[in-house]
């Protein structure tokens, strides 16, 4: 009797510790994640680094900011796993890496300098240094251009920002004379739109030259990568 009655205490206690962890324990591959893009940080931007890494997407660092690499390891998954090509890590886009989308807001600090501006803006400012920078170059050039402006807020020897690099001092001479300040055309738009979209005619190059004109001798004890139109490009 005894034997019978401590079996069944342990069927109860199995079950009770079933319906237990079917109450309160969520699989981390289930659990709800914000809706994130372009600019926001926090850890569902490293939960979604993570998955992206794991499956080869994503070579980056975790780091939980939402910058142009992982931008672009979100629309190759979105590509590949035809889902909506926008970037954004929505419910959609987390179902399809095994999580729960909550469709809410996004844990966002958005691409900035001190004011703060938006993905669209984020378009403007490239586009308006490929048109200072480039204008007359030929489309490949401009896209080149703008990576090199996607390739510094990536690197960790630059500003972590769009509007960080383009400020920086020094680092563009249209910015300082005032052409950055130009109205772009739709080519430079459109430019700036395929480098964010992955376009890297550069292959990861962080600086670019006109040879034709004076520079720092520093500049010439980089690794040159490729001359696309009048520009050079180098690591």
């Amino acid at each position: 009797m005894s034997k019978r009655l401590s079996t069944i205490c342990v069927v109860i206690s199995v079950g009770l510790i079933v319906i237990f962890l079917a109450v309160f324990y969520i699989p981390k591959s289930q659990a709800a994640q914000p809706t994130v893009s372009w600019g926001s940080r926090g850890s569902g931007v490293i939960v979604l680094q993570r998955k992206l890494r794991n499956w080869g997407y994503y070579s980056g660092s975790i780091d939980g900011t939402f910058g142009s690499e992982t931008y672009r390891a979100v629309v190759n998954f979105q590509r590949k796993n035809r889902l909506r090509v926008d970037g954004v890590v929505g419910a959609e886009t987390w179902a399809a890496l095994g999580y729960e989308g909550s469709g809410g807001s996004s844990q966002t600090s958005r691409v900035s300098g001190s004011a703060g501006v938006s993905r669209s803006n984020n378009v403007e400012m490239i586009a308006r240094l490929v048109h200072a920078e480039a204008r007359g170059e030929p489309y490949e050039g401009q896209v080149a251009v703008a990576a090199i402006l996607l390739n510094r807020v990536d690197s960790p020897s630059f500003p972590n920002t769009i509007s960080g690099v383009i400020y920086q001092p020094l680092a563009f001479e249209s910015v300082a004379n005032g052409q950055f300040n130009l109205a772009p055309n739709n080519d430079n738009i459109r430019a700036a739109r395929s480098a964010i979209n992955g376009w890297d005619p550069t292959h990861g190059s962080l600086f670019f030259w006109n040879p034709s004109k004076p520079v720092n001798q520093w500049i010439w004890s980089r690794q040159i990568v490729r001359r696309i139109g009048s520009h050079v490009f180098a690591r």
